[in-house]
């Protein structure tokens, strides 16, 4: 893959932005980025605070996520679930395990959208992302994990923390049941170590290819021997633990899996694997030249690995607000939604046929990557089904839910919604351009959906040009233009 012409020269790349360059262009760079979109509002906000004031309030500290009512009982309920699924003839078991999955499937949808409103809240938006972010260093899926009540205590681990100390987090990440679950270390016991964990922490949670030998992943699997969870809680059962010696990284001991991750923040690539992952996620497909990565990565890991200071540093930095990075990025599909969400001003619908079918068909829903990778993000993104899913997602907020179509329990859902906002853009809105002038109307729909675009003369015409030749009415041409606007290719980028 060929690099970009990178404008700044290494001594340039993590110099703060100089403050005569933070203008609103470098504000909807960096919300559409740090969060889904760059609504006006939050542009205005972040514009008067400046770049580093900005920053210490989006992550002054990461907001609270109650667990759903579903989900909870879930994890109440867990002792008895595992019983219904061990007694009873082979025939009561299947049953047994048939109802669990149904109770799980139930409780992934819920905690799903519970997560979906919170993150489309604009004010939310950087810290969620942040979140998702970490989320798909440290992988875990709902595919193998089975239980959205230990995907929500991953989740929390996560939340605690994600702007703390770096290492501490790894280690609370490696005796989290979801973990222990996902990676086998439920399996991994001194007589046959199971070498999935070790092997990932290295290549795809911390190092990256090529910074450990296959010896360190034998020699690490021992010491993570013993790491279980029972019934959602982490235990270490001492008597499948090896506490033998073992030689990781050209040191020799007795090492424990909390050692292991010591062992590994005292590496050069821990710090310059991050900063590359953040770039391969907020930034760029390409990779960071090997001088930028390792020269943040060295700073970094002076700062005790204290993820609050990276953010700020990575954010804050003249190469996050270059050129080479503006307008040019595709969006995932949680961020095309949530975007929408927020541009509409609108609130993902207690409705999983909508919500989070319309995300799968896009090919990504949250808490279910498809492998210990992750999502390979960029211009994966794009095929001919998942953009006619984009199409089909945006034409669906600008038309009134069909409630005639929705079963019970969603129409149920939609009353116990109340007041949570608005799913849809209502026919009113639309109404209300309909009576602006033409030209008007025409600036308030790119201002919508493209407003980085709001000075292009050409585009303003041809909305207006569009708006005067319908023959349909007026409200009804807005919404085709509008759905035109937020399908074209300006609007998958950020």
């Amino acid at each position: 893959m060929p690099l970009p012409s990178f404008s700044l020269a290494p001594d340039q790349v993590w110099q703060p932005l100089p403050l005569n360059e933070w203008n609103e262009s470098a504000v909807r760079h960096l919300l559409s980025r740090l969060g889904w979109t760059a609504t006006p509002a939050e542009t205005a906000r972040t514009l008067k605070e400046g770049p580093v004031a900005a920053m210490r309030r989006y992550f002054a500290r990461l907001p609270a996520f109650s667990m759903p009512p579903l989900v909870a009982k879930i994890e109440e309920e867990a002792p008895e679930l595992a019983r219904q699924v061990a007694r009873g003839d082979e025939g009561e078991k299947r049953q047994a395990r048939r109802i669990v999955r149904e109770r799980f499937r139930e409780g992934l949808f819920e905690l799903t959208l519970h997560w979906l409103q919170q993150a489309a809240k604009p004010e939310n938006a950087p810290a969620e992302k942040w979140l998702l972010f970490l989320q798909d260093v440290w992988v875990v899926g709902a595919e193998k994990v089975r239980n959205p009540a230990l995907l929500y205590q991953y989740q929390e681990l996560l939340r605690a923390g994600a702007l703390r100390n770096y290492p501490l987090l790894a280690k609370a990440l490696s005796r989290s049941p979801a973990m222990v679950q996902y990676l086998d270390l439920q399996q991994n016991k001194a007589s046959a170590p199971n070498e999935n964990f070790a092997r990932e922490l290295f290549e795809l949670f911390t190092l990256g290819e090529g910074n450990y030998t296959e010896n360190d992943i034998k020699e690490a699997a021992r010491a993570f021997t013993g790491y279980r969870q029972q019934l959602g809680k982490f235990a270490f059962q001492r008597r499948q633990h090896d506490s033998g010696r073992k030689t990781i990284f050209g040191r020799t001991g007795a090492f424990t899996g909390d050692d292991v991750i010591d062992l590994v923040f005292q590496q050069k690539a821990a710090g310059s694997f991050m900063v590359r992952e953040m770039a391969r996620f907020y930034l760029t497909e390409h990779p960071l030249p090997d001088t930028y990565a390792n020269d943040l990565g060295a700073w970094w890991a002076k700062q005790d690995y204290n993820l609050g200071k990276l953010v700020v540093a990575f954010f804050t930095s003249r190469l996050f607000y270059a050129p080479e990075f503006r307008a040019n990025f595709i969006k995932s599909p949680i961020q095309y939604y949530l975007g929408l969400m927020q541009d509409l001003a609108l609130t993902p619908p207690p409705l999983p046929r909508r919500a989070i079918a319309s995300l799968r068909q896009m090919g990504q829903t949250p808490f279910n990557p498809p492998n210990v990778r992750g999502w390979v993000g960029g211009k994966s993104w794009i095929n001919s089904a998942t953009l006619a899913a984009r199409r089909a997602t945006a034409n669906a907020l600008l038309s009134p839910v069909p409630e005639a179509l929705l079963n019970g329990d969603e129409r149920a859902a939609l009353r116990a919604a109340g007041d949570i906002g608005d799913f849809t853009v209502r026919p009113a809105r639309f109404a209300e351009w309909a009576k602006l002038p033409t030209a008007e109307c025409a600036h308030v729909l790119v201002s919508l959906a493209l407003p980085r675009r709001t000075h292009d003369t050409r585009l303003l015409a041809s909305v207006a040009e569009l708006i005067d030749d319908s023959s349909q009415r007026r409200d009804f041409t807005l919404r085709a233009v509008l759905a035109t606007l937020l399908e074209s290719p300006d609007y998958q980028l950020c």
